[in-house]
């Protein structure tokens, strides 16, 4: 049954992430399928083993990926498409015959997806940075004056951690001091890659659920506002038959290609390291 778990996602995840680049978002069908599928199989497994054990850790891992998915995106870390993928994976990732060991997975996972998203959030934006570097260099200047004020007030409480770990020969506080130094400049970055690299003018018929706007839209006296959330499907129905010129949205970076490096953390594991699981010396 691993093996066809492993398979599957594998499979899913490689179409996920083609769709992702190509289209900038994942499909419904192609997360509702893998839930539908991988439930198939634990259930036939199930069934045939007479082991309740495989379909009950499916759904459990459905569970929990469902609530994963929704803390995700609901802090904005993750889009729509992210977040219901990890809920289909909930149902793929304990494959494993013990509770601790369906744990360890799932911790394993869940870190491997934010560091290696981190890493390839960076990158990505690096890359989109220096491919518009003028317009970036310009948009970073302004995002700096802008929170000046921010950088001195950093600057300050990481001098006083500083001092304070020293004092009291605590050295390990001197890593609050760096993050809280570094954060401003993390975010005018951030900022700066998002209005130099990300906004594009699109086609109302080009338009998705779930497209980010940047400004507001006003349609036969009915204001449309730019939300977290993006387009729902009444407002892209409104703006579709009522609009006639191009909208300016907010492109999120591809981040499914970082669901597709995490799994293959865990193939990796099962297969090259014979599932040494307790890699976070938890256990």
């Amino acid at each position: 049954m691993i093996e066809l778990l492993f398979i599957l996602a594998f499979i899913w995840l490689v179409f996920a992430v083609i769709q992702d680049f190509r289209y900038r978002e994942i499909a419904n069908w192609l997360n509702f399928s893998l839930i539908i599928f991988a439930l198939a199989i634990r259930a036939f497994y199930s069934a045939f083993s007479a082991d309740y054990r495989y379909i009950l850790f499916g759904i459990i891992g459905l569970a929990i990926g469902f609530i994963l998915a929704n803390a995700f995106y609901y802090s904005r870390m993750f889009a729509g498409g992210d977040a219901k993928l990890l809920i289909a994976l909930g149902a793929v990732i304990p494959f494993a015959d013990t509770w601790r060991e369906n744990m360890l997975i799932g911790l394993i996972f869940i870190a491997s997806l934010l560091f290696i998203g981190g890493i390839y959030s960076l990158l990505y934006s690096s890359v989109l940075a220096y491919n518009s570097k003028t317009k970036f260099s310009s948009k970073f200047k302004q995002e700096f004056k802008k929170n000046k004020k921010y950088f001195y007030l950093a600057l300050i409480v990481a001098i006083f951690i500083v001092l304070g770990a020293f004092y009291l020969n605590e050295w390990v506080f001197s890593i609050f001091a760096l993050i809280i130094f570094i954060f401003p400049w993390i975010y005018v970055y951030t900022k700066a890659v998002e209005e130099a690299c990300m906004l594009k003018l699109v086609s109302v018929k080009n338009l998705t659920i779930g497209d980010w706007l940047v400004e507001n839209i006003t349609i036969k006296g009915k204001e449309i506002t730019p939300h977290w959330e993006g387009l729902n499907e009444r407002q892209l129905q409104l703006i579709q038959k009522n609009y006639k010129k191009k909208v300016l949205i907010k492109q999120g970076i591809p981040f499914s290609l970082s669901f597709l490096l995490a799994f293959l953390v865990l193939i990796y594991i099962k297969y090259a390291m014979n599932g040494d699981w307790n890699l976070l010396g938890l256990f």
